[in-house]
């Protein structure tokens, strides 16, 4: 495949030694209902993925327990062997079970067994980058990390893993992890009405780490805004070029993963991500996540 000499909105990002676009792609649409099971459109699961690549994206965002198995074995079918600059990023410490649930699984034998599947289904020698799943659906939990996070380490060490991050973690679990191994991204939820995370994004920039906003665009509950309705309307856009475009001008070390299981939608989240967003803009969506008044 070719890839696009056309820069994506945001530039590009170091995580570690590796260099990937600020504009990522993640798979977690790719299964089926409740990110269980095979998508219903197969062919075009895979033509989403080998066309995020022909954009010039080169940081997919996956899990094996999204299926489970099921977007890792349609990573490795769509684009192995993969280019030299694509770098795949992978999350463990959770499984699935026969209701759909993600109970963890984080004792130090399961999160190995979990590497070992990352790399066997997609077809790799060493991931790139491993995310530590902390806290549950609801959240993040505290509580300490160390056994589990000491497990991925040690894997590291052994050169199946390059570099380490943290997700749905508190900021207390960050600085923990960070005295046990090198953090070189966190993955939370955070989007422009959910921003409990700024104080934490400000401080892993100045640290020079990544964060990677999960449900950029809400998840499954889709951001419903006044204001970001009206800004859109005023650029001419849509509220998801909106939400997009914002998250990048956040913060330069905001990577985003934004998913779909649509070539077009692929194509306008890209296009609608370079919208340029000025004053009076920025002001209005700021006042989206802001804590209301007493």
């Amino acid at each position: 495949m070719t890839l696009t000499t056309h820069p994506l909105p945001g530039g590009t990002w170091t995580l570690g030694d590796l260099t990937v676009t600020r504009f990522g792609y993640g798979a977690m649409q790719l299964a089926g209902p409740g990110v269980m099971g095979p998508p219903p459109d197969r062919d075009g699961a895979l033509a989403v993925l080998r066309e995020a690549v022909d954009l010039g994206i080169t940081h997919l965002d996956t899990a094996d327990a999204y299926g489970p198995h099921v977007t890792n074995e349609l990573i490795r079918e769509a684009l192995h062997p993969y280019p030299g600059s694509l770098h795949v990023a992978t999350k463990v410490g959770a499984h699935r079970d026969d209701q759909g649930g993600w109970p963890p699984a984080r004792r130090p034998d399961q999160l190995r067994r979990a590497v070992d599947e990352n790399l066997e289904r997609l077809g790799l020698d060493v991931l790139d980058l491993v995310h530590l799943r902390l806290g549950d659906a609801t959240g993040p939990r505290p509580g300490s990390l160390a056994e589990a996070f000491e497990t991925l380490a040690d894997l590291r060490r052994q050169g199946l893993i390059r570099h380490l991050g943290v997700s749905n973690a508190t900021p207390e679990q960050v600085a923990e992890a960070q005295t046990i191994a090198p953090v070189v991204s966190v993955q939370n939820l955070y989007n422009l009405a959910h921003r409990d995370d700024d104080p934490l994004i400000d401080r892993l920039a100045a640290e020079g780490i990544a964060y990677v906003p999960y449900f950029p665009l809400g998840g499954f509950s889709p951001l419903q805004s006044a204001a970001l309705t009206s800004v859109a309307a005023r650029l001419n856009s849509t509220p998801i070029s909106v939400a997009l475009a914002w998250l990048l001008r956040r913060s330069p070390n905001i990577l985003l993963i934004p998913g779909t299981s649509s070539v077009r939608h692929l194509r306008e989240n890209v296009a609608g991500a370079r919208l340029q967003l000025g004053t009076e803009d920025l002001a209005e969506l700021d006042r989206i996540g802001a804590p209301a008044a007493p």
